[in-house]
């Protein structure tokens, strides 16, 4: 009804400016224009006033879960669907991975936090060449069409083999995009900078899926298929005590996450493809892990689907998430308005993204499985390229 009016008074007003271009002044017209321009703008604000509340309204609803999501009240819903590999075999105790790198001169969380607090650490020699082998044997294999073309068949998959294209996306967003993309959580983890209208990025995907804000993208584009590499900052409230020794719960990470903008049609497919993704990436480093399929309450607002990875880590008993793979449909794209064009027109893209690595969970990983009782750390075979053949470090 508000709408209706302001277009009726839209209407008189280009009314009222055609009859007066078409004859002499009248000043019964310029009164009513004067009134109706003074009742338009009462009008127009009520509008946007409305139209602000109702999508702020709208925003506190959820995406509609897919039906093979289980339905569940807490993350103890969640269902595990295989279990993959062996946990390995120590003629030793295992130690947990804060220990060896901090014995190892690898990790020094005292200095970090003198200088920067609690939950920053400083990472040093073999573990960040490390880091680095695991960006490298990443953009190789998401490079790589022959590889992705196996890994598409492999899983059935009916899905074009284009390669990922690598991203340093920035460090910080706009409030309007950050909450047109459904992921601003401002009160439990996300960094606001004082006196500027920016937000330290929680996770990388977040500068990813925001790219194409208020774009339409050519169909012949899709898949657009992302690698980006950034440093995120967490806040993590609401975790205290909870991870407090080690890499594996920081505030600040570097991530390296798969973004993928696709058709209506393609996207499922996309979604399974990241996480059979994430699947060869883990099996290719030897690690014994666990597939999630996370409940209707676990997926998170804009999700529609959800799979974790949990690796294992035998210093510390258990298995700890360490890969995160996100269907979004369409209900990312509607707030961020991208969308393709098509023969019949336009229509929203569907979002998929996924962890390659979260680079401080991974090293954690490698290190409680790799470790030898004399503190030094084997490097996976397929590492060993990347670390100008080294074995140990």
């Amino acid at each position: 009804d508000l709408l209706q009016q302001v277009e009726s008074l839209r209407a008189r007003r280009n009314e009222i400016s055609a009859q007066m271009k078409n004859g002499q002044p009248n000043p019964k017209l310029i009164e009513q224009g004067k009134q109706l321009k003074v009742e338009l703008a009462d009008r127009e604000e009520l509008l946007d006033k409305t139209a602000e509340e109702l999508s702020s309204i709208l925003r506190q609803v959820p995406n509609i879960a897919l039906d093979h999501v289980p339905v569940g009240e807490t993350e103890d819903d969640n269902v595990v669907t295989k279990t993959v590999g062996e946990k390995p075999q120590f003629s030793f105790q295992p130690k947990p991975h804060w220990e060896i790198l901090a014995t190892r001169d690898m990790m020094d969380k005292e200095r970090a936090a003198k200088i920067s607090g609690s939950r920053f650490t400083y990472l040093k020699g073999g573990i960040v060449q490390l880091q680095f082998a695991l960006v490298q044997f990443v953009m190789d294999v998401l490079g790589d069409e022959e590889t992705l073309k196996k890994i598409i068949e492999k899983n059935g998959l009916n899905i074009s083999s284009k390669p990922f294209t690598p991203v340093l996306p920035p460090a910080m967003l706009r409030t309007e995009p950050y909450v047109a993309s459904a992921r601003l959580n401002a009160a439990e983890v996300t960094y606001k900078l004082d006196g500027d209208d920016l937000w330290l990025n929680a996770s990388a995907e977040h500068t990813l899926c925001t790219m194409y804000w208020n774009e339409i993208l050519p169909e012949e584009q899709l898949p657009i298929r992302y690698i980006g590499y950034l440093t995120s900052f967490r806040r993590e409230a609401g975790t205290y005590g909870k991870d407090t020794e080690g890499i594996i719960r920081l505030h600040q990470f570097d991530k390296l996450e798969m973004e993928v903008f696709s058709t209506s049609e393609t996207g499922l497919d996309e979604h399974k493809f990241l996480y059979a993704i994430q699947e060869y990436f883990v099996q290719q480093l030897g690690i014994h892990y666990q597939f999630i399929e996370k409940c209707t309450v676990d997926i998170g607002k804009p999700n529609a689907a959800g799979i974790d990875i949990n690796c294992w880590y035998p210093g510390q008993d258990r298995f700890i998430e360490t890969h995160t793979a996100d269907y979004m449909t369409d209900f990312q794209a509607r707030d961020l308005n991208t969308r393709t064009k098509t023969a019949d027109g336009t229509s929203l893209v569907h979002t998929n993204d996924a962890t390659a690595f979260a680079m401080s969970r991974i090293l954690a990983a490698i290190t409680e499985n790799y470790q030898n009782e004399d503190g030094t750390i084997n490097i996976p075979d397929v590492l060993q390229k990347y670390m100008g053949g080294k074995t140990q470090i």
